[in-house]
């Protein structure tokens, strides 16, 4: 698979299935900050696969982006839709090994904590199916793909965890829906749009050496990650709806405007206050030790208002 020839970039990459929280905005801006401060480009890309919940949230991406834009992030380039780009995924599996996958999610779950699977989240229960086992099997359920991953042990760099290394399972490449799955799609768009540095909330870190394998599987380099901390609640929970006003739209409507609300996501970064983010990045020029902070790797506790 051939990829972008670019100086690199960083990305953020929301679903747009709700309106951003203020985690989700404090994600982005890290990636905005560490992207160009590295001399990076920074790109917009919309995940947006789960076609029912997209369908089910009709104006969420105009939203996202008018949100990005209100607190003073541009990026480079257009915005890629993942719907609009099934065929490279299609391309990118096809010299793949794998095999069909009939388990249902109660199944691998019980397989998976079952003594003789050892730490493996999928232990191969369908990796050795005879063709009239599987011939038999899809009469009564579409199957999904996994890549045959042979129990390979991958690392992965990221910025504040240092070196992650895991052992690969034979994750889900294609849904049995029919549709690609998350681990697939990024790593694909990743390496089509040049990105070399991934941010994103540190939930996803054990997912970095899965997506390191499958990039180098492909004929790519792994990006570079930085996984940042969760915004969270004053029960240590990640924000939600419940909470009050976690959006920009509803921090408005309670009287914070837009740049109030970058001031306060500086705060929670331990940055100092700027009029705009390219002002906070020529603040921060000669100072790169606050992008590496470990403190940006913990959760932050938000100091929500209440939803007018």
């Amino acid at each position: 698979m051939s990829t972008s020839s670019r100086r690199g970039a960083g990305r953020f990459a929301p679903s747009p299935t709700s309106d951003l929280h203020l985690g989700n905005l404090r994600t982005a801006l890290l990636a905005w900050l560490f992207a160009r401060a590295d001399g990076l480009d920074f790109i917009v890309r919309l995940e947006d696969l789960d076609r029912a919940r997209v369908a089910a949230a009709p104006g969420v991406a105009d939203r996202q982006l008018r949100d990005l834009e209100a607190i003073g992030l541009d990026w480079d380039g257009p915005v890629v839709r993942q719907s609009e780009r099934l065929d490279l995924y299609r391309d990118a599996t096809a010299g793949l090994d794998g095999y069909e996958c009939f388990c249902t999610r109660r199944e691998i779950a019980e397989a998976s904590s079952a003594p003789h699977a050892g730490r493996r989240p999928y232990p191969g229960t369908c990796a050795n199916l005879s063709e009239e086992e599987r011939r038999v099997r899809r009469r009564t359920r579409p199957p999904a793909f996994r890549v045959w991953a042979g129990g390979a042990v991958q690392q992965a760099w990221d910025r504040f965890a240092g070196t992650v290394s895991a052992e690969v399972d034979d994750f889900v490449l294609w849904r049995n829906d029919g549709a690609p799955a998350y681990n697939l799609a990024v790593v694909v768009d990743d390496m089509v749009q040049g990105v070399t540095q991934v941010t994103r909330g540190a939930d996803l870190l054990d997912s970095a050496p899965r997506q390191a394998w499958l990039t180098e599987r492909l004929g790519g380099r792994a990006p570079q990650y930085a996984h940042v901390g969760l915004v969270v609640n004053a029960r240590g929970e990640r924000l939600a709806k419940r909470d009050g006003a976690v959006t920009l739209t509803e921090l408005e409507a309670s009287g914070m405007d837009a740049r109030r609300v970058f001031w306060l996501l500086c705060d929670s970064c331990g940055l100092p206050r700027a009029e705009s983010p390219r002002a906070l990045l020529g603040m921060l020029a000669g100072d790169a030790g606050r992008l590496t902070d470990p403190a940006l790797a913990q959760q932050w506790v938000a100091p929500v208002p209440a939803a007018p």
